[in-house]
């Protein structure tokens, strides 16, 4: 693809690229910055028929700068890689005057990125397998992207068909600024979760959720049981003690400090997954969990909101979760998957709890406890050289793959 020059003289300062914006499915766009010495590079982007952009690289779904190891480059990313595997869907309705979005300090319009759609929100999904058969719908944390699932998808779609998507805020979803059609409260997660799942998959449905998103997909679960098959919790939150982000997190939702790490693309992805367990990240796969930080401001301020709402109304979900999963009436057939070395999540508490429930439960009976190291009783375990941490996908994907099959192959014969 062609690189886009600027229009302008070099020695006119400063300097504006006139970059076209592009449909959510175009490949994404390269771009070279000339360098010129002791001079800031100031970035106008616009498009045929709309105002310009100060603010923002002009990224929507799929649409940006390529970047290697930090560096701008002229050769495909991972991360365009990996958008080429997936699709847009729409789903849950855009709300709000629909007005432009500003930015919260300055006031300037946001990029095209931080725009919501005129009617409905862009979901990026990847699917795998043959859609005439049994759906699994498989749900990232926070922070994270679908992508976490790559290592997932491909032994699931032997006997499923798998479908991996972004939270909106996250990855090649749409990133609405705050109070601009999306406000990222867990109220508003749970409404477009059902909207989402409602437009992909019209016959039941497995889930499969990782981490403090575990409870949004517990309440919709709870709302909606005959939607489901069954439901696998990756490291929830369970106790008392997890209803508290921990500082890696907690910190995205400070003032001031807490809206400069968000612009960060080191700290808001690499340090912040590489910080919850053993896991260790390569340079291809943080460059795809960077992207969204790299190509545009509304990953961070969204992550900032997101990490806000946490940080108030995760006490109230988590116990809601618990009472959900201890109700004799909860009829989803429920597996808890927990990594040990998780260093955001305590296991304290974790096993008795699941003990408690299973109790209770076991007149379904629905619950089981799946360790990926340590011992426990009528367990799925992994072995001491496959340990995880909070983001089991991640460190063993391939395993995990393999156990969630068995869960529900299993299912399908009782």
């Amino acid at each position: 693809m062609a690189i886009l020059q600027p229009q302008i003289p070099l020695s006119l300062y400063p300097h504006h690229f006139h970059l076209p914006l592009h449909s959510p499915t175009a490949a994404p766009f390269l771009c070279t910055p000339f360098k010129t010495p002791r001079k800031p590079l100031n970035l106008t982007c616009s498009s045929k028929g709309q105002d310009d952009y100060l603010i923002d690289a002009p990224v929507s779904a799929g649409d940006g700068f390529s970047f290697s190891g930090g560096k701008y480059s002229d050769g495909p990313s991972p991360s365009d890689e990996w958008f080429k595997q997936g699709k847009i869907v729409k789903a849950h309705p855009v709300s709000g005057s629909g007005d432009k979005a500003k930015d919260p300090i300055f006031g300037l319009k946001m990029g095209a990125a931080s725009q919501a759609s005129n009617d409905l929100f862009r979901w990026f999904c990847v699917e795998s397998g043959n859609a005439d058969n049994p759906t699994v719908i498989l749900i990232h944390g926070f922070p994270s992207q679908a992508y976490s699932y790559r290592k997932v998808l491909p032994t699931l779609s032997k006997n499923y068909h798998a479908i991996a998507f972004d939270w909106l805020g996250f990855g090649f979803s749409d990133k609405p600024q705050p109070r601009y059609g999306f406000d990222y409260t867990m109220d508003e997660f749970v409404a477009s979760l059902e909207s989402l799942i409602n437009e992909i998959a019209t016959e039941k449905v497995s889930l499969v959720v990782q981490g403090y998103f575990s409870p949004i997909a517990v309440k919709y679960a709870s709302n909606l049981q005959g939607k489901l098959n069954d439901l696998i919790l990756l490291n929830p939150p369970l106790t008392a003690t997890h209803a508290n982000l921990p500082s890696a997190l907690s910190i995205f939702s400070n003032f001031l400090l807490g809206e400069i790490f968000c612009q960060d693309p080191l700290r808001a992805s690499d340090k912040t997954l590489t910080s919850s367990g053993p896991y260790k990240m390569k340079e291809d796969d943080a460059m795809v969990y960077r992207r969204p930080y790299l190509t545009s401001g509304s990953a961070g301020f969204a992550l900032n909101v997101i990490s806000k709402a946490m940080k108030k109304d995760l006490k109230a979900y988590v116990e809601e979760t618990r009472k959900t999963l201890l109700d004799e009436n909860w009829k989803v057939k429920t597996t808890v998957c927990w990594g040990q070395r998780d260093r955001w999540l305590s296991y304290d508490g974790v096993e008795d709890f699941l003990k408690n429930s299973k109790h209770k439960l076991i007149e379904l009976p629905m619950v089981e406890t799946l360790l990926f190291s340590g011992k426990a009783q009528n367990s799925f375990l992994l072995g001491e050289e496959a340990a995880a941490g909070h983001h089991v996908q991640e460190d063993c994907g391939e395993e995990l793959g393999g156990i969630i099959s068995g869960i529900l192959g299993r299912r399908s014969r009782i």
